[in-house]
């Protein structure tokens, strides 16, 4: 509809921390919603919460992974789900990500899932096994076409258990209970007891938000050959048009030049960043430095980059008087020119550093420019444009007993001298050139 943008992106998995990596999929998406805004259009954004439904592995194999988690923690699966889905929410908060147009929860929308599956089983696009239905690709000639790779080339070399499916890109949408499993989540339906499987989910909630075809639907690059491909082919099984007009995905954050990993010790959330002094703002500046469609390298040294040049862009705003009605347009003029250029933030950040060096444009005008460029950024530079603060004694005083603490590596102390400090109306920000303050 003209004047408006309908956006799906697929939201977090709630049954453990989303890490940094998973993070950047929702900064695109954010940076979407906020390019899409800029340039006039009304935005609906929706973004799902997988609750239920997600196997170990892509491969319709393995324990769902709400299960190891109950195991794991000793909770329920609802109370898993609740708590990983507020702290997913906590982060998107920290790093200042706008809240989408609604966030809807798997095991909210079994109703929309069965009746899908319903009408793929009346197309004959399914089949049944002792362990639930599935979707037969083999009947589907579209398939494979986000990707590019027909079912034969992506299984070549491969080696895959079937079991009973007919072939490896044949996937679940219906897994029946297992016997002698304690599950929380089932829920009768035509085909008995049981629950959705992970990629019907986001075909069944976007029809139910966005109706079919939507315009854009975003998500991580690692959801391409799997999630998005059987997403792909759910909708034109079931309503015979594209789930979407478009799609985009962002690519892997790496650690060091390799994968994110667990059993490396190379995955962090936005806590851990919190934990070791950084502002988690300092991480959406580290994405936005990179192109959404290229690989990211996170290193300390580069977070660190990024925490100084925030840190740098918020003290040189201190000092400019109040903005100006309007920005220059010139830069405004570059600076949409950039975004509108498949979202080339690297250079919309070159232009911004530009602005502040420009000796030429009047610094109240200045500050109106940046505001406007804030607006797709993000960085929250209204908190500190034009606010030079007065920091009491006792609180410089408290901010080097902190800094000592840090260079010990005390991080308990300097937690302790951050918070009192916090208590005392300030926040203290690290930099190269010391502690340095602002109103909180």
């Amino acid at each position: 509809m003209q004047g408006k943008a309908s956006v799906y992106s697929c939201g977090p998995t709630v049954y453990g921390y989303s890490h940094v990596g998973n993070m950047r999929a929702a900064l695109f998406s954010d940076l979407l919603n906020r390019a899409l805004s800029y340039n006039g259009l009304d935005v609906t954004l929706i973004m799902n919460v997988t609750d239920v439904g997600h196997l170990v592995g892509d491969a319709d194999v393995g324990e769902d992974k709400m299960i190891v988690a109950m195991r794991r923690e000793g909770k329920t699966a609802y109370e898993i789900a609740e708590f990983y889905a507020r702290a997913f929410f906590q982060d998107l908060e920290r790093l200042n990500v706008k809240p989408a147009s609604k966030y809807p929860r798997a095991t909210e929308h079994i109703p929309e899932q069965i009746a899908m599956i319903e009408r793929l089983e009346r197309n004959d696009l399914t089949y049944r096994t002792s362990d639930g239905i599935y979707f037969d690709t083999a009947k589907l000639p579209e398939y494979g076409r986000l990707s590019g790779q027909k079912s034969e080339e992506k299984l070549a070399g491969a080696r895959v258990e079937l079991g009973e499916k007919k072939r490896a890109t044949d996937f679940a949408l219906w897994k029946f209970a297992p016997e002698g499993v304690r599950r929380e989540m089932v829920w009768p339906s035509p085909w008995g007891e049981g629950f959705p499987g992970w990629h019907i989910e986001c075909s069944a909630m976007s029809k139910r938000y966005l109706g079919v075809p939507f315009d854009i639907h975003t998500g991580g690059i690692d959801l391409i050959p799997v999630h998005h491909e059987n997403e792909i082919a759910q909708t034109l099984g079931a309503d015979g048009v594209p789930e979407a007009n478009l799609w985009m995905h962002s690519e892997f954050v790496t650690f060091d030049g390799g994968k994110m990993s667990k059993s490396l010790g190379t995955v962090f959330t936005v806590q851990d960043l919190v934990d070791r002094g950084y502002d988690p703002l300092a991480y959406r500046y580290f994405v936005l430095g990179g192109h959404y469609r290229s690989k990211i390298n996170f290193t300390w040294e580069a977070l660190d980059a990024a925490q100084n040049a925030l840190n740098k862009l918020h003290e040189a705003t201190r000092a400019w008087p109040r903005p100006a009605d309007t920005g220059d347009p010139d830069y405004l003029e570059r600076f949409l020119a950039a975004i509108n250029d498949d979202f080339n933030t690297p250079e919309a950040l070159a232009i911004l550093w530009n602005l502040v060096n420009d000796e030429t444009v009047p610094l109240e005008v200045k500050g109106a420019t940046i505001l406007r460029f804030d607006q797709i950024f993000g960085l929250q530079i209204d908190r500190y444009l034009g606010k030079l603060i007065e920091v009491p004694d006792d609180i410089l005083e408290l901010g080097a007993r902190r800094e000592a603490a840090r260079v010990a590596k005390d991080w308990t102390e300097s937690d302790r001298l951050r918070d009192e400090i916090a208590i005392r109306g300030f926040a203290v920000e690290d930099t190269a050139d010391g502690p340095k303050f602002r109103l909180v």
